[in-house]
């Protein structure tokens, strides 16, 4: 299983896999930990995100952010020509994030362990923006600094300009998609209902 998961679920450019861990190292988790630390943030601000996009937006845009975020790492690894392989859900998570702190700047926000310290959610914004800036330019190798900018910065395009360009004008495409399906029904090309 190990060669399997490092093969599919990590995501390195210098990998002979180079499409499919773009989207499944999304799912995949070092640890236990990271595996908490990043479903606490996601649920943190899923119900928020949620209600601005609608259930299936939200899904198509996380899966989207997964993608992206990565595709920014590989491109800042070509870059640098530094191949150390990611995985993790924090590029797609950092996407939410920044949508809703987009949206909402004036939300309180506060730190898990220190609620007694508040800030804005656009403060907030900038300052993971400042970090994972000064994480690439500095070459720090804790967290994925390009995919959290990559998805920070997909984030914040999709919510300002993304849903008018793609989601509002997806319906030729589904129409296009369900008249495919039902003429394909009709020669056993297609499932019938």
């Amino acid at each position: 299983m190990r060669r399997i998961m490092f093969t599919y679920f990590t995501s390195d450019p210098s990998s002979k896999a180079l499409c499919s861990p773009m989207l499944l190292s999304t799912f995949s988790h070092f640890s236990l930990f990271h595996m908490a630390a990043n479903m606490y943030v996601l649920w943190s601000f899923s119900s928020s995100v949620v209600s601005l996009l609608g259930c299936e937006q939200f899904i198509a845009v996380y899966l989207s952010a997964g993608v992206i975020s990565t595709f920014v790492s590989y491109v800042a690894k070509m870059a640098t020509g530094k191949f150390e392989p990611s995985l993790g859900a924090s590029g797609a998570i950092m996407t939410v994030l920044a949508a809703v702190c987009t949206k909402m700047p004036e939300a309180k926000l506060a730190i898990i362990f220190l609620p007694m310290f508040t800030f804005t959610a656009g403060n907030a914004l900038k300052a993971i923006i400042a970090f994972d800036t000064a994480g690439l330019a500095l070459g720090w190798r804790f967290f994925d600094h390009a995919a959290h900018l990559g998805g920070a910065l997909f984030g914040m395009w999709y919510v300002t300009y993304g849903h008018e360009l793609i989601w509002k004008n997806r319906e030729p495409l589904v129409k296009a998609w369900h008249e495919m399906r039902t003429r394909n029904a009709g020669k056993g090309g297609g499932r019938s209902n």
